[in-house]
């Protein structure tokens, strides 16, 4: 699930050698599976593990993941590097934004992954995302826009000329997109 260089396996076992005895680190994920995500490490000590918890064992201590970050902690990476600036403690987790699709997938899951960790995160600079709503047996995805992508004047450019070209070229099942949403200019949308 998680891969500690034996760099920061030896930060690690430092740190924790000036807290109390049984205490270990906890690796967490905040707003998991959304645009927001924010992954983190902190102290954990004994008492704050729960029976939920997943342990990893490294050299000298235990990661502890809550049971609701582990999916998004998969094939994450935590690495302690000396560069010219110093050093520093970093935490790569390519699986926070969205769950890593299984390999049996259905083409719904397949293209909300997509929105999730391809698109939602481009158009979060703009305050909007997109969701599924549905795919109709012809192979249109039926997408819902909100935030700052609520009447905002270049939806449709955002809808035809990017989301749906990259949809229809990544799944062959795809023939098309279409935007449900009621449009409402104001103080919310991107211009």
């Amino acid at each position: 699930m998680i891969t500690i260089s034996e760099t920061a396996q030896s930060h690690f076992a430092k740190l924790l050698s000036d807290q109390a005895e049984e205490t270990n680190i906890r690796v967490f994920v905040v707003n998991p599976g959304t645009s927001q995500a924010e992954c983190g490490v902190s102290y954990c000590p004994a008492d704050a593990v729960e029976e939920s918890d997943i342990r990893l064992p490294f050299n000298g201590f235990d990661a502890v993941v809550d049971a609701e970050s582990a999916p998004f902690l998969e094939e994450a990476e935590i690495d302690f590097v000396t560069d010219k600036m110093g050093t520093q403690l970093t935490l790569k987790a390519p699986n926070a934004k969205a769950k890593k699709l299984s390999k049996n997938a259905d083409l719904n899951e397949r293209v909300e992954h997509m929105l999730v960790s391809e698109v939602n995160p481009q158009l979060a600079n703009h305050g909007g995302q997109v969701s599924l709503v549905e795919i109709t047996a012809e192979g249109v995805a039926i997408l819902q826009f909100g935030g700052g992508c609520n009447g905002c004047s270049m939806i449709d450019v955002t809808l035809k000329e990017g989301i749906e070209k990259e949809m229809v070229a990544k799944f062959d099942e795809i023939t098309g997109v279409r935007d449900i949403t009621e449009h409402q200019a104001g103080d919310h949308s991107y211009y």
